[in-house]
């Protein structure tokens, strides 16, 4: 029997680990792939305050997971196949063990859709990226690819003009998902270049970004994008969506479009368990916001298990 169980050991999860155990709650981590979640995988960190100098995605995941056990929160690696919320003391069934708690923060995150182009893989974090906030000042001065055609994609365009020299937006599609008025904005930025009706199908390089490989969805004709010569390479931002890692929580909790509904108190709709970090709906999803929902969500935890039991 735990205080907390907080499924997921992202930022939000970890730091949920760090203000449930500083707050003397017996409190269990449980994450089935990777510590740090999407975090793990960035090479440099940059707009996380107070982070170590030359900080990497490792290398912070590695300071929050320490921070946590040193205040007492258990953390395991496990695969939760099932979760039970209906009672007063919710049920969380792993492969080989189960495990019962008075309160749950979910902390499962949300993946970026990839395009699935050989290439993409491989040079994610090399010049391939999902978060312009996180990587648009690697590219200042540098040609950058935006990948999508919703709001996201054009508005991150417009932000990436900010930094890159020339921004060009590829859209399988000849119109647009995004709303009028971020449409004439992009249309209307002089940085913007529209490669319409073109898709990526492969990105190249030699340890580093140098092309893509563009196909054509009208006639099917393929071209090659090369970085400038002197230059060497230039970013690749694809947003196409996000995936949200709520598959176990269908009819367990409210969700709208996939994505958890909380309150700012990280509440959900079912007593004693809450949502944090990129797994809830939101408008950023950053290591920064994700830390502070764990926060919120492990104090809000204490205060509901003082109040009822």
């Amino acid at each position: 029997m735990y205080d907390l169980i907080i499924i997921g050991a992202g930022p939000g999860g970890l730091a949920a680990g760090l203000y449930g155990a500083r707050a003397k709650m017996k409190t269990l981590v449980l994450e089935k792939e990777k510590m740090g979640g999407q975090i793990v995988s960035t090479s440099e960190v940059e707009n996380y305050p107070g982070s170590v100098e030359n900080a990497t995605g490792p290398s912070l995941t590695k300071r929050f997971t320490e921070q946590a056990e040193k205040f007492g929160a258990e953390i395991k690696m496990a695969n939760v196949k099932e979760v039970n919320f209906d009672g007063k003391i919710k049920e969380v069934v792993c492969d080989n063990e189960t495990y019962k708690a008075k309160s749950i923060v979910i902390a499962t995150g949300a993946s970026p859709k990839k395009i699935g182009c050989p290439g993409e893989k491989e040079f994610t974090g090399k010049g391939v990226s999902y978060c312009a906030t996180c990587d648009a000042d690697f590219f200042e001065d540098f040609e950058v690819i935006v990948v999508g055609g919703g709001d996201s994609a054009l508005e991150e365009a417009i932000y990436l003009t900010k930094f890159a020299r020339k921004v060009y937006l590829v859209h399988r599609r000849d119109t647009f998902k995004a709303c009028n008025t971020v449409i004439e904005n992009t249309k209307a930025n002089d940085k913007i270049e529209m490669w319409l009706n073109k898709e990526i199908i492969e990105i190249k390089g030699d340890g580093i970004l140098e092309s893509v490989v563009l196909k054509d969805t009208v006639t099917g004709e393929t071209s090659e994008y090369f970085a400038d010569e002197d230059d060497g390479t230039m970013g690749v931002f694809i947003f196409i969506g996000f995936n949200p890692q709520t598959e176990l929580f269908k009819d367990k909790v409210e969700l709208r479009n996939g994505y958890i509904v909380t309150d700012e108190e990280m509440r959900t709709n079912i007593d004693g368990v809450f949502a944090a970090g990129d797994v809830r709906e939101k408008s950023l999803r950053q290591v920064v916001t994700a830390a502070a929902d764990g926060a919120i969500a492990a104090v809000n935890a204490e205060k509901y298990i003082n109040e009822n039991f």
